[in-house]
C-alpha cells in the first residue's frame, strides 16, 4: 500500500495590508505521510500506521491582493494550495521522498541506539 500524504496548513500569521485585515502572510504547515501497511508500537505498545511530519513555515508573497480572500471565508485546501504552489512540486517530490525514507527506517532501522556506561 502507498503511503497517504496529507497536508494541515490551518495555523497562520496575519496582518493588515492594504486596508485588508487579517491578510495572511505566513503560513506554519505540516506535511504528513502515513503508511496504514507498515504498523509501528506507540508508547502504550500498540500497534499504529507508521506516521511520519514534516513541518516548517512558508511566507507568502502579499504584493498582489487582488484577488484577496477574507480570512473567516479561507479553508485548509485554499491555504494548502497557496503553500504547494510557493514551495513547488520538484520540491514536494523531495518531501515525500524523504518522508518515505525515514518511514522505512522506522519500520526497520539501520541503526541500534545504546547509552555508554549507564
Amino acid at each position: 500500500m502507498a503511503i497517504n500524504y496529507t497536508w494541515d496548513c490551518k495555523t497562520v500569521d496575519v496582518k493588515t495590508i492594504d486596508g485588508n485585515e487579517d491578510t495572511v502572510c505566513t503560513v506554519h504547515w505540516r506535511f504528513i505521510g502515513e503508511d496504514n501497511a507498515k504498523n509501528v508500537k506507540d508508547k502504550e505498545g500498540n500497534d499504529v500506521p507508521a506516521r511520519i511530519e514534516m513541518y516548517d513555515q512558508k511566507n507568502l508573497d502579499v504584493s498582489d491582493l487582488s484577488d484577496f480572500i477574507a480570512f473567516r471565508d479561507l479553508t485548509n485546501e485554499q491555504v494548502t494550495n497557496w503553500v504547494k504552489d510557493a514551495i513547488g512540486e520538484e520540491k514536494i517530490e523531495k518531501m515525500k521522498t524523504n518522508i518515505s525514507n525515514q518511514i522505512t527506517e522506522l519500520v526497520t532501522p539501520s541503526y541500534e541506539t545504546k547509552t555508554i556506561g549507564e
